[in-house]
């Protein structure tokens, strides 16, 4: 009888709920130091100006679906649902047992609860796949799924990439309006201030929200594409009818060097 593992719930993700309002909280208190006040860089023109005009160009950019998926995608960056190498691997060796206990085509049975990459292919395993079209399979899914979870943060680059540019407009649409009244002197030093907040907003945001949430997203695919190469080492392992301890201490071997910082090279499946 099949095993159900135990699923934990998504927990908060510490590092974003700290990390957001520690850099924008610091630059808010930088700003006091230096004698300004908030209601100095609360300018709603140069709001709608920075915000409104990203916004069109990034629904210009991505098609529907992507945009409501990055959308989507904010809540994975304040929760945490890291998948578990040690689930993954009790539960690999399990099915390796069993196998070189009772045969391969015993896995079919117990399968129905485990991750779906892995029922997915322990089946083709079952079903007599041989070898290498299954490490073939694997990878090609391994890979379109991590683009697939990677999509996402591309909008988040985009918008990252827009707001500044859209923050100079926004400055340079001010000035003008500040030359316009040259004859009242009075005005200037306060027109071209005005005018700067959309600058601040444009860098500000792109640098402290937009770009970090793309670099969250990635990192988070990034590791669950890692998860699914250690389920797939699993499968072959079993496929192959490695003694189970062996597995168990080539899949914890594996996860050791996924903490190593990968040298940069192509990626996987490019040609």
């Amino acid at each position: 009888m099949a095993v159900k593992p135990a699923r934990k719930g998504p927990r908060a993700d510490l590092t974003t709920l700290i990390g957001v309002p520690l850099a924008v909280g610091l630059v808010v208190v930088g700003q006091a130091l230096e004698g300004g006040s908030l209601g100095s860089v609360l300018q709603l023109t140069a709001a709608l100006i920075v915000f409104g005009g990203t916004a069109g160009a990034v629904l210009v950019s991505f098609p529907q679906e992507q945009i409501m998926r990055a959308c989507g995608a904010l809540r994975g960056v304040v929760t945490e649902q890291a998948p578990s190498a040690d689930q993954a691997i009790n539960e690999i060796v399990r099915l390796a047992t069993q196998a070189r206990r009772q045969g391969i085509m015993s896995l079919e049975q117990v399968i129905a609860d485990a991750d779906p990459f892995l029922r997915k292919f322990v089946a083709h395993a079952v079903d007599g796949a041989k070898p290498q079209v299954l490490r073939d399979m694997m990878e090609l899914e391994i890979v379109h799924q991590e683009e697939h979870d990677e999509a996402p943060a591309k909008v988040y680059e985009a918008a990252g990439g827009y707001l500044p540019t859209l923050g100079i407009l926004g400055a340079v649409l001010g000035l003008i309006q500040t030359m316009q009244h040259l004859d009242q002197p009075e005005h200037i030093g306060g027109g071209i201030a005005v005018a700067f907040v959309a600058t601040v907003y444009g860098v500000g945001a792109a640098n402290l929200l937009c770009l970090p949430i793309a670099t969250k997203l990635k990192a988070k695919a990034r590791r669950t594409a890692l998860h699914r190469e250690l389920m797939m080492e699993g499968v072959l392992a079993i496929q192959e009818g490695l003694n189970p301890k062996l597995i168990d201490e080539k899949l914890r071997a594996f996860v050791v060097r996924q903490d190593v910082p990968a040298r940069p090279g192509p990626r996987r499946g490019a040609a």
